[in-house]
């Protein structure tokens, strides 16, 4: 069989998402398919960090441990976002909110311990995760940060982790990064940075779609507006959903033939995509590697399956891999390698 990561060698980086449960289970199709992992939840913040003074990082730890035996890369996520954050970061010990002072020293300090345990081992941070408003017209979401520090929480993330390790990558991450409105609040968030000097260095593309949306010229339309700022971009969460996101049945056992075909189809459709600007895309990371574990299981619907990855639950290669590995043939050998 075809290795994904030899087969895009020239083009990106093949990454997976990985937990401590995956990374036993799937451990045989990771290394034999996968040059690059990231931490499903094990490197975010109340997983490292639940209490002020400790520090957890044995999940962490042996992914990275597993990373190096195999001569994978590894992509940190994530180090601020407004969930999964414990709540004795924005709060003093009597329950009462901290000043803006109080926590950008929390956040560097817990930026600064984590960063530097990986220092040179993890070549790419998301450091910032989903802090954009997904509707109306205010660019940034509600949460802690924001309201306890104000906009500039982002920059400071960034320049925190650039201290850390002045050698990785340092992302902006986020979802719905194909929507017309949600897309440029991001161009506009990631161009105010770089104005200010910000240590910014690329946007991550969740690219968490399914059979049915976003559209292609939509994606097409986003990548090329981020590659206009010169950053890098990383694909950082596939996966293709066989639901539409307002679809609540939750009849199949199995997904149909023709859903199969619509998912082999959409991710043909993505992978010439992703090689046709392969000069700005450096990394692709499925978020996770087969369909017997999933994050869309039981969301967002409760009891019903999903398959939404080029493997199935029996890690053989679906339709969609087939697909996938076409697209090189098709598209031939036009995408530029970049350095990571």
């Amino acid at each position: 069989m075809i290795k994904l990561r030899e087969a895009f060698k020239e083009h990106f980086l093949i990454g997976a998402a990985v937990n401590p449960a995956t990374l036993d289970t799937q451990r045989d199709l990771l290394i034999e398919h996968f040059n690059s992992v990231t931490a499903e939840n094990e490197m975010k913040f109340e997983r490292v960090h639940p209490e002020e003074d400790r520090y957890t990082f044995e999940a962490a730890d042996r992914m990275v441990a597993l990373a190096k035996a195999n001569g994978m890369a590894v992509r940190g996520h994530t180090l601020v976002w407004h969930n999964q954050t414990p709540k004795w970061v924005f709060e003093h010990q009597d329950g009462s909110q901290v000043d803006r002072e109080t926590l950008l020293a929390r956040m560097k300090s817990h930026i600064n311990t984590v960063v530097s345990r990986y220092r040179g081992e993890l070549y790419a941070w998301d450091v910032v995760n989903e802090a954009v408003s997904d509707s109306g017209s205010e660019r940034l979401r509600p949460s802690k940060w924001l309201d306890v520090i104000g906009e500039d929480f982002i920059a400071k993330a960034f320049e925190y982790a650039h201290e850390a390790d002045p050698e990785a990558l340092l992302f902006y991450n986020d979802y719905n990064e194909a929507d017309p409105v949600k897309s440029e609040k991001i161009y506009s968030l990631v161009k105010s940075l770089l104005e200010q000097g910000v240590p910014i260095h690329g946007i991550g593309l969740q690219a968490h779609w399914s059979l049915y949306h976003p559209s292609l010229d939509d994606i097409r339309r986003a990548i090329e507006r981020y590659a206009s700022l010169g950053v890098k971009l990383h694909v950082t969460e596939l996966d293709v959903s066989m639901f539409a996101f307002d679809d609540r049945r939750t009849d199949l056992t199995a997904p149909t033939e023709e859903m199969l075909a619509l998912q082999a189809e959409r991710y043909g459709q993505f992978f010439r995509l992703f090689q046709e600007y392969s000069e700005y895309i450096t990394s692709v990371t499925f978020w996770g590697a087969a369909d017997d574990y999933t994050w869309l299981d039981h969301f967002p619907v409760r009891g019903r399956k999903n398959w939404p990855f080029l493997f199935d639950a029996k890690h053989q290669p679906k339709p969609s891999y087939w697909e996938v590995l076409g697209t090189i043939e098709k598209i031939g050998n036009t995408g530029r390698k970049t350095s990571l």
